[in-house]
């Protein structure tokens, strides 16, 4: 079994309106250096997001949802500039709607078993898979 490795991760949110600060909790992005491990999963839960902004458009916040993923797989400009600076990017502060907690550590064995457990952390199933 392979040791322990670090990793950083950080939560996706939708704050449909910044000014209030409410959000729903939508996936997780960790990165682990050692592995060469950047992955993301999207569990979105659309009803409590309808009932918290019943006027947001869906369908824009699922494609900047699974824009997330694909930067992680390694595609778009975004993508192409690396694991660290793509993770980096990601987690930046923005004034958007959609953007991240904090990023936060851990320790695995198995970076895709631990973003699979922060997953679960959500309660939602995986809407995309990496790759």
């Amino acid at each position: 079994m392979p040791g322990l490795s670090s990793y950083d991760y950080a939560f996706i949110r939708v704050t449909p309106r910044l000014d209030r600060g409410e959000f729903v909790n939508a996936g997780v992005i960790l990165f682990c250096r050692t592995r060469r491990f950047l992955g993301a999963r999207i569990a979105l839960d659309e009803e409590r997001l309808r009932r918290l902004a019943p006027d947001l458009d869906l369908d824009t916040v699922r494609a900047h949802l699974a824009l997330i993923p694909r930067i992680c797989a390694g595609e778009g400009p975004i993508g192409c500039l690396g694991q660290a600076e793509s993770f980096h990017w990601l987690v930046a502060p923005h004034n958007t709607v959609v953007h991240t907690s904090p990023v936060h550590s851990g320790l695995c064995h198995d970076p895709e078993a631990a973003l699979d457990a922060l997953l679960a952390t959500l309660g939602q199933p995986a809407l995309s898979t990496p790759g």
